[in-house]
């Protein structure tokens, strides 16, 4: 079977960084790292400028088409968001590398409003979730209000001058009422969820119908539920010790009784979503990057035209 993308090992794909500037620092990386994220100006180097590089030239060229296109119909061409999809696995590392990139791509001269919006404003609130029980399918691909994400995406994309989405709270665990997240009309848009790559059987659209260009972050699942249980036991000592936080309960918990209850959780319900909904769409992704065991990112696999 004919394979369908270009194989780049580390060094490879870094060498298409050709001669993109570095125009994030120390600090800017201190603000933009998830939690046990090791992230470093290396990575930068190597993974993401070869990457803002492409993308900057692929927003260019799409940039173009509008123009030759408003140019045969003698109309005027709309400014029209260049949306870009982040998918992968809970604790894969999808918020840090959404932002790193939205970072380097707000400093190019052409494009420099760039926005970023997460699907887990898109979650049923957790009273609808209790209704319908599927609080412990949070995540699933029920569990979220698709309809809304596509009338959102529906709207960025015709150039609506403001375009709003509902807010998710990690630490209340819940939609927060009253709350959003509004765009004004951005040169690009990324959207972070785990959900964005997948397809319903009986679906007429997609989210991914409105992506230009979509990006799945991989790596092996024994280590995805290393890092999450890393992430739960320093959210343990860190986020569920606020007496407003939905897991406050878990606060408490000795060493070994935190990871296993964070085990239980990915066996029950992560790991069970990444192997039924989020690992099956991975090959519909423009590229794909490979995360080793240190987070650092060891291939990247680049969609043929």
């Amino acid at each position: 079977m004919p394979n369908r993308y270009l194989e780049f090992d580390r060094a490879g794909w870094a060498a298409l960084r050709a001669a993109t500037p570095l125009t994030l620092n120390d600090a800017d990386l201190d603000g933009l790292r998830g939690i046990n994220e090791r992230i470093d100006l290396d990575e930068v180097r190597a993974v993401y400028l070869p990457l803002s590089r492409l993308l900057n030239l692929y927003i260019s060229a799409v940039q173009d088409l509008h123009r030759v296109s408003a140019t045969f119909l003698g109309t005027f061409a709309p400014k029209v968001p260049y949306v870009i999809g982040v998918a992968g696995s809970v604790a894969v590392g999808k918020s840090t590398f959404s932002r790193i990139l939205q970072a380097l791509l707000s400093r190019w001269p052409d494009h420099p409003e760039v926005d970023l919006v997460t699907t887990d404003g898109f979650l049923y609130p957790n009273r609808v979730l209790v209704e319908r029980n599927l609080m412990d399918r949070k995540g699933f691909p029920e569990s979220y209000d698709t309809r809304a994400l596509l009338e959102f995406l529906r709207d960025v994309k015709s150039g609506k001058p403001e375009v709003s989405a509902p807010v998710y709270d990690h630490v209340s665990y819940d939609i927060v009422p009253d709350a959003a997240v509004t765009v004004r009309n951005p040169d690009i848009v990324i959207v972070e969820g785990i959900n964005v790559l997948q397809v319903g059987r009986d679906a007429a659209e997609f989210v991914s119908d409105y992506f230009d260009f979509s990006i799945y972050v991989d790596a092996d699942e024994r280590d995805i539920e290393e890092w999450y249980v890393e992430r739960f036991r320093a959210f343990r000592a860190s986020v569920f010790t606020r007496p407003d936080s939905y897991f406050s309960n878990f606060a408490a918990l000795d060493e070994a009784d935190a990871e296993a209850t964070a085990r239980s959780i990915w066996a029950r319900i992560n790991g069970v979503n990444l192997s039924e909904n989020i690992m099956p769409t991975r090959e519909r992704a423009s590229l794909v990057v490979r995360k080793g065991r240190d987070h650092r990112v060891e291939s990247v696999r680049l969609r043929k035209l």
